[in-house]
């Protein structure tokens, strides 16, 4: 039976809501996972991981046999998509060994925009003067909440440092943007989950000969527990993420993806507030401004689904008002 509009926006809401949490707690596990791992390893263990899980789950619901239908080019697709994940999650790792969290999550803030945009060019989902506003403010909002950052507040860097790992961060966004629209295309053909159980075993095989099994194996356990949740956050976020964007607009889930930076903040600052792992997290020192900002932030993402609703259901009357002309024009026919 088909999903009410309601029900439709709630799902959207929670599967968003899942996936802005856990991505916002992998900053911090990946920073973690530094001392003990190469980026490239670390991203084939999450794949891995979340691969065996996915496989087993899908296999004892017999949901394996939707890749029966695949055309070559649905072949294509799904590993195309799966190239461009794996080079954003390498990418986004490798960034942190040139770039503090907070840069590396503003740098990374671009991807929603790519998103949007991707949306309104390959799926025809139109994005209104409204929106276009409320992303301006979110861009705003962004800036003023990082401005210490981008002024030098934390631990000084060399420019050809910072440099470097902005250009790492941005090859990482626009795959991840590419990858995002490719998934959302293959909705037809795959349930959210086959999508990515196909990434992960695509990246588990062909990642294989690049890594270093022998980081793994020399982890002890605390740095066992760090690479686990970093698989499991794989899972859950990238599930979630999936889901979302099957029951919202590409412009909807966008929005909430750029809340991620905004959480990050006040989990890393619960993290140094509790003094956890106080070698490797420190505070990005929020001042009123970035408060401010943080603000802004908030209040745009929750305003333009306040405007993508209103329309959604005017456009809803407006199509059952033209389905009751042209059924009363049959009848009268």
């Amino acid at each position: 039976m088909p999903l009410t509009s309601r029900q439709q926006f709630l799902y959207g809401l929670f599967f968003s809501s899942v996936c802005v949490l856990f991505w916002s707690m992998l900053p911090i596990a990946l920073k973690l996972s530094g001392d003990f791992s190469d980026p490239v390893t670390l991203t084939w263990f999450r794949f891995a991981g979340a691969g065996v899980v996915l496989l087993v789950w899908q296999g004892l619901h017999g949901h394996l046999a939707e890749f029966r239908q695949l055309t070559g080019k649905n072949w294509l697709t799904l590993f195309s998509a799966g190239a461009f994940l794996i080079v954003n999650y390498t990418c986004f790792a490798w960034s942190l060994d040139y770039l503090h969290p907070g840069i590396a999550q503003l740098s990374f803030q671009v991807a929603p925009f790519f998103l949007a945009l991707g949306g309104w060019v390959f799926f025809k989902e139109w994005i209104r003067w409204q929106q276009w506003a409320c992303f301006a403010v979110l861009g705003l909002g962004m800036l003023l909440f990082f401005h210490p950052v981008l002024g030098g507040g934390l631990a000084a860097q060399s420019l050809d440092t910072t440099l470097i790992g902005f250009v790492i961060v941005q090859t990482g966004v626009v795959c991840w943007s590419i990858y995002a629209l490719l998934q959302k295309s293959l909705f037809s053909k795959l349930s959210p989950t086959n999508i990515l159980l196909g990434i992960y075993l695509f990246a588990l095989v062909s990642m294989l000969p690049f890594t270093r099994p022998s980081d793994l194996l020399a982890m002890n356990t605390s740095e066992t527990l760090v690479a686990v949740f970093c698989s499991l956050n794989t899972l859950v976020a990238y599930g979630s993420f999936a889901q979302a964007m099957k029951y919202w607009q590409t412009v909807q889930v966008s929005v909430c993806v750029a809340l991620t930076p905004v959480i990050a903040f006040i989990l890393t600052e619960v993290c140094v507030a509790l003094g956890l792992w106080s070698s490797v997290i420190v505070s990005i020192n929020a001042d009123s401004l970035s408060l401010f900002g943080m603000a802004l932030v908030i209040a745009a993402a929750i305003i333009v689904q306040v405007i993508t609703a209103a329309f959604n259901k005017r456009q809803l009357k407006v199509n059952q008002r033209q389905l009751k002309v042209n059924q009363n024009e049959k009848a009268a026919a």
